[in-house]
């Protein structure tokens, strides 16, 4: 018997002695959980928003055409000067920034004290899981390595429609054929309410998470 095996056993145990009958299980192979969402682009793009909202991340929302702008209006608005950004993403998103902008490791690899002196990272998404207001890297070139959107206190993060999904289920599949890199789950700024039931954000990560949603109708 395994340690799994084991706790399961004393849970129906416990269940048993106290009267509680278990639920039926599952017709057939059905799943006991959904694995595809219903809603549309549009449903599925309110709702990350929402939930992104709720986590207390900023959403700014934009057409593809306006990414470059609301990128420049995004970084003035937190005053941010100096920006670090993962090798692949695109140079023009920059372009009408006018901040001084460094491409991790071009031509080295930025060590954490240099990241630390960083206004702002900005990064590309691998996919958003609109239920759960999550953002996923796969450290791929538009995303960089995971130290880059750890240290510095504010993440700038553009999502882009077609990279949105409704459920984990969903993105777990996507992600199948980058499941060998290091995978970041991201569901608002970094958190934690340890201590005495405080939430004290920027501990574990970024203080400041902003995500871009650029889509053909906003």
């Amino acid at each position: 018997m395994t340690a799994r095996d084991e706790v399961l056993a004393r849970i129906r145990q416990a269940n048993a002695a106290a009267g509680v009958t278990s639920p039926p299980a599952p017709a057939g192979d059905a799943p006991a959980y959904r694995t595809h969402g219903e809603r549309d682009l549009a449903g599925r793009l309110d709702l990350l928003a929402d939930r992104l909202s709720d986590y207390r991340a900023t959403v700014r929302r934009c057409s593809p055409d306006g990414l470059a702008a609301e990128v420049a209006a995004a970084l003035a608005d937190r005053g941010a000067r100096r920006v670090v950004v993962p090798p692949g993403l695109d140079p023009a998103l920059l372009a009408a920034t006018g901040a001084e902008v460094t491409v991790d490791g071009q031509p080295e690899i930025l060590g954490p004290a240099a990241l630390d002196e960083m206004d702002a990272v900005v990064t590309g998404a691998a996919i958003a899981i609109a239920e759960t207001g999550t953002i996923v890297l796969d450290a791929s070139p538009a995303q960089g390595r995971r130290a880059i959107t750890l240290v510095p206190d504010y993440h700038l993060c553009i999502v882009y429609a077609d990279q949105v999904v409704e459920l984990v289920p969903e993105a777990v599949a996507q992600l199948a054929a980058t499941a060998s890199r290091p995978l970041t789950w991201i569901s608002g700024p970094s958190a934690t309410s340890d201590i005495e039931l405080e939430r004290v954000e920027g501990v574990h990560g970024p203080r400041t998470l902003v995500v871009i949603l650029a889509a053909p109708e906003v």
